[in-house]
């Protein structure tokens, strides 16, 4: 429901990776929430962005420039849909690494309609010069066109009608601090609560046609990660072992079955999660241990572990980086059931190795 665009990483063939696939896409054009009053979720930031749209169109004017931070899968690109048809302005779509020459976003920004609606995605990608660029565009409306090269070279001040640019980005300490001030209103997108996805699961389930009971609907979004797409995706997987293996209605136990098939746990590990946590406690007895030779023990590769696996595991408080490498907590031997070795609990995983 409410989801983005798409990146290259190895997070795409996961069934919980929070980015968009070509299946993810064609569904959330279908599922996307069309105004504020539809979007579930992020409270704050909707009643913020609620109160600049409507002054701006109370004054007759555009909206302030927008930047949207936070995790892939959260809404930004549905939020940037929204900024468009809560102002009545059609809107452009493209992406930081797209513009790879100032030449590029000229064409681009000389293209715009008054009032239109640019999103630039992954806006922390983008070339350095289209960035500087892009900062006179943003304040003057302005671009100067450089034509000829060397000595002769001219600029040339080119006006553009008011618009509204939405930066979104996954990285927004990667931004230049002058690009970052030239956003009239800035608002970082917040993982969902479970009680939030039970929403957004029962919203698409009515979209998609499918029946699904409550528990059902809390199943699903207890191991979504805190990300609609997620929740959208198991949504899907979920309504074909229903309709294969049951009567098609999702309860709490077809919910369970089907995502023990995809290798989904409760609290949203997948095979790969699963097998950092078993190769850190049992072959390393919880750490610190580090990260090469944590990925050769799962063989993976060390940014597919680094860059995939640990942000969620951290962030479930399930694993900790330290100077000395990576180490379970109590909570990870917990989930899987296992007992920490003695010296686990002082916080050096190699005590015992020497009699300590």
């Amino acid at each position: 429901m409410n989801w983005d665009d798409t990146t290259d990483t190895p997070a795409e063939e996961r069934l919980v990776g929070s980015v968009a696939d070509r299946e993810d896409q064609a569904v959330e054009a279908a599922l996307r929430p069309k105004d504020l009053g539809e979007f579930i979720g992020q409270e704050k930031v909707r009643e913020q962005l609620d109160l600049v749209l409507r002054a701006a169109r109370a004054r007759g004017a555009t909206a302030d420039h927008v930047l949207l931070s936070g995790a892939p899968g959260l809404g930004k690109t549905t939020l940037s849909m929204i900024i468009a048809a809560e102002m009545g302005a059609p809107i452009r779509i493209t992406s930081g690494p797209a513009i790879q020459h100032a030449g590029d976003l000229a064409a681009i920004l000389s293209s715009l309609q008054e009032g239109e609606v640019l999103f630039l995605d992954e806006i922390h990608r983008m070339s350095r010069p289209a960035e500087e660029m892009l900062y006179m565009a943003m304040e003057d409306f302005r671009v100067d066109v450089i034509v000829g090269k060397g000595p002769g070279a001219t600029a040339i001040p080119l006006e553009l009608p008011p618009f509204t640019l939405v930066g979104a980005t996954t990285r927004a300490g990667l931004l230049p601090p002058p690009l970052r001030d030239r956003f009239g209103f800035t608002a970082h997108m917040e993982f969902y609560e479970p009680a939030e996805l039970q929403r957004v699961v029962h919203r698409s389930a009515h979209l998609l046609d499918v029946e699904i009971d409550t528990a059902g609907a809390a199943e699903i979004a207890g191991r979504s990660r805190g990300t609609p797409r997620i929740a959208n995706r198991l949504l899907r997987r979920v309504r074909d072992y229903a309709q294969v293996k049951a009567d098609g209605v999702i309860t709490k136990d077809i919910a369970a079955a089907a995502l023990a098939v995809y290798e989904v746990d409760a609290r949203g590990l997948d095979r790969l999660d699963r097998a950092v946590l078993v190769a850190l406690l049992k072959l390393f007895g919880g750490g610190p241990v580090g990260l090469s030779t944590l990925a050769v023990a799962v063989g993976e590769e060390r940014e597919t572990v680094e860059e995939v696996a640990e942000p969620f595991l951290v962030r479930e408080g399930l694993l900790a980086r330290t100077p000395r490498g990576r180490v379970a907590t109590p909570a990870a031997w917990a989930h899987l059931g296992l007992t920490p070795p003695r010296a686990a609990g002082s916080g050096n995983g190699q005590q015992d190795l020497f009699g300590a």
